[in-house]
């Protein structure tokens, strides 16, 4: 009885032990793809300089967030994207009348991070997986996406495998038309259409499956939207052809802007937390 109450305990132990080690889903085992890069954020601490580089300042859409390096880091084998609220002078303010947002705002109110592989890893076609939980507070703007390497957007086109924000999700993509203005191929889901009330409380896994002739975003193996790569090529002679060049991927939170909705200081702090970002390609 005595040995049988020291295994009973070690047994106990081990059970409790092995139920606090953290679920992380495995990687893709296929006959058609083989995994080319990843990310699994286990190391606490900055993200992997070699896969990461860092947007900075006021970038785009209006957004009140300034994008700095610092908001991102990496614990317990996430990826955390936090946007809080901050107080310090704007370095790149002109003037309050200036035509340019990012330079006629005095101060910075909101910081988050924007984590691009730009000269550090592209791919032209593959799988393209995340797995995160969002955040779908007031004014905040996730998304995880990519833009091709050559040209300007959005001649150089851009895919948003995941973007959310005013309760929506979005699956889109973007491309410079033959009339010299953008065009859209997109789909949005309210929160309310995946019948579940703990959704947004949940981890999913969002995809991207991509070839030389269609675009398929998913979340959690449902298709949100096909798009023709077909159709984004409107001329023979077209020197950009927007989504048969490779791309690098982008991981933001952003907050507020034209699309993020009002937000307030009560609002945040508020994380994005990335379990893991991979990519595959066919074999």
């Amino acid at each position: 009885m005595r040995f049988i109450g020291k295994f009973l305990v070690v047994g106990i132990a081990l059970m409790l032990l092995f139920s606090f080690v953290r679920y992380k889903e495995k990687v893709l085992i296929s006959e058609d793809y083989k995994l080319v890069w990843a990310d699994e954020f286990n190391t606490d601490g900055r993200p992997d300089k070699k896969n990461w580089n860092y947007e900075i300042g006021f970038v785009r859409n209006q957004e009140n967030q300034w994008y700095q390096k610092e908001n991102a880091f990496c614990k317990d084998g996430y990826l955390i994207i936090e946007a809080r609220n901050e107080n310090k002078p704007n370095p790149n303010f002109v003037s309050k009348t200036h035509k340019d947002f990012a330079k006629n705002r005095d101060s910075i109110k909101v910081t988050s991070s924007c984590l691009i592989t730009r000269g550090k890893h592209s791919w032209q076609y593959g799988r393209f997986e995340m797995r995160a939980k969002i955040p779908v507070g007031k004014g905040m703007w996730p998304a995880f996406w990519s833009l091709g390497v050559k040209g300007n957007w959005p001649a150089n086109g851009e895919i948003d495998i995941m973007e959310y924000y005013t309760g929506k999700i979005l699956a889109n993509a973007a491309w410079k038309s033959k009339e010299a203005n953008t065009a859209w191929d997109s789909e949005t889901f309210k929160l309310s259409d995946f019948k579940d009330k703990a959704w947004a409380d949940q981890f999913h896994v969002w995809k991207m499956d991509w070839d030389a002739h269609s675009i398929k975003l998913y979340v959690d193996n449902q298709l949100l939207n096909e798009i023709s790569v077909d159709k984004t090529i409107y001329s023979k002679d077209q020197e950009i052809i927007p989504f048969q060049q490779p791309h690098y991927l982008l991981v933001n939170l952003a907050v507020g802007g034209i699309n993020g909705g009002n937000f307030t200081k009560a609002d945040l702090p508020s994380r994005y937390s990335i379990d893991y970002i991979r990519v595959y390609q066919k074999k």
